[in-house]
């Protein structure tokens, strides 16, 4: 992984992270349904964003040096590898 995009992931994932025990906090506190609702979608639009960044991040490098460089086998992997992904994102 790019070493820019790592330290950005990480920061993110530190922030979500802090969002999450947040939400933690406010169950237990009894906070209003529609507070904590809106902290979970919060939370799963910046794990959206860290997902999209990791995927971009993997199709300029892994995907990019298996089509440049890898073998047919090498090429078909990463092809199988994002469908697989791809697909269970939608479910």
């Amino acid at each position: 992984m790019d070493a820019k995009i790592k330290k950005s992931q990480l920061a993110r994932l530190s922030r979500i992270e802090g969002q999450v025990r947040g939400i933690a906090r406010m169950i237990e506190e009894d906070r209003y349904c529609i507070d904590v609702l809106t902290q979970m979608r919060a939370v799963r639009a910046a794990l959206d964003k860290v997902e999209q960044e990791t995927l971009g991040d993997h199709l300029r490098h892994c995907v990019a040096h298996a089509f440049n460089a890898g073998s047919a086998r090498d090429r078909l992997t990463k092809i199988d590898e994002l469908i697989e992904v791809l697909d269970s994102r939608r479910r």
